[in-house]
């Protein structure tokens, strides 16, 4: 009964991220955003020192640091006169090396960094599942209302504008979910691999769909089987879960490049 319950937990978990994740990844994807993704999955690890040092709980601290790495490459892009890929690519590193020595600083907290960097999804309790479906649906909620104009932002930038979009507050609040859901995927498949479930199961589906809903939903469902394979492959071979989930959502990806492709686009 012990094995039935955390495997239940960890299978509960894994499903439920993968179904908010997919939506999600399929803008990712849309925009050629999966370095931003994994910008942001690097300055998880300075939220988890804030969250540490401050009292307020690594959930909160991740999604802090997150938004404020955000804003700050916003803000750069308005200012420096450098390529989007080489300020992400400053800022991604320079986030995954400060939290790193934020964390030597903070006279080494009780921080199991292989958990984060690669995730342990048979460690899952209850408390992570209120949270990772609570927090699920709400992102799930509020990516609903936002889904027209993230659409029409994706297709045209300056057309959204004239048609009364707001665009920047749109980005933001798309940022912000991202954010919310790397906060929530940390201890599935870890600071390193998260952006992984973002992007495979939407590249996997964008090869299937006739439409950017259909794709959502075959993205959800494609991260939710990922998640059953690997876990599967995980507990029958005592393979790291993380990457594990990772190589399973690979294997579909590849397994649908054998098929013939619509290729959608919003």
């Amino acid at each position: 009964m012990i094995f039935d319950a955390f495997l239940l937990r960890a299978l509960a978990g894994g499903i439920g991220l993968a179904l908010v994740m997919g939506p999600l990844g399929c803008f990712v994807v849309w925009r050629r955003m999966a370095y931003f993704g994994d910008t942001l999955a690097h300055s998880a690890l300075l939220g988890i020192t804030l969250g540490t040092v401050t009292g307020l709980g690594f959930g909160p601290g991740i999604v802090i640091a997150c938004l404020s790495v955000a804003v700050l490459l916003v803000m750069m892009k308005r200012r420096q006169p450098l390529a989007e890929d080489t300020l992400l690519g400053i800022l991604a590193h320079s986030a995954l090396s400060l939290g790193l020595v934020a964390m030597a600083l903070a006279g080494n907290p009780r921080v199991d960094l292989m958990a984060y960097l690669f995730g342990d999804i048979l460690a899952i309790h209850g408390g992570d599942l209120w949270s990772i479906w609570l927090g699920g649906a709400a992102v799930l909620a509020v990516l609903a209302l936002l889904w027209r104009r993230l659409l029409t932002i994706t297709v045209d930038e300056d057309l959204a504008r004239v048609e009364g979009v707001p665009v920047l507050g749109v980005q933001l609040a798309f940022m912000a979910l991202i954010a919310l859901v790397i906060a929530l995927a940390m201890k599935i498949v870890g600071v390193l691999l998260v952006t992984s479930l973002l992007v495979i199961p939407a590249a996997a589906a964008r090869r299937l769909a006739p439409t950017p809903e259909a794709m959502a939903v075959i993205a959800a469902l494609t991260g939710a089987v990922a998640v059953t394979l690997g876990l599967g492959a995980s507990l029958f071979w005592d393979l790291p879960s993380g990457p594990a989930v990772v190589v399973a959502a690979a294997m579909i990806f590849g397994l649908v490049t054998l098929l013939p492709q619509r290729l959608v686009a919003p």
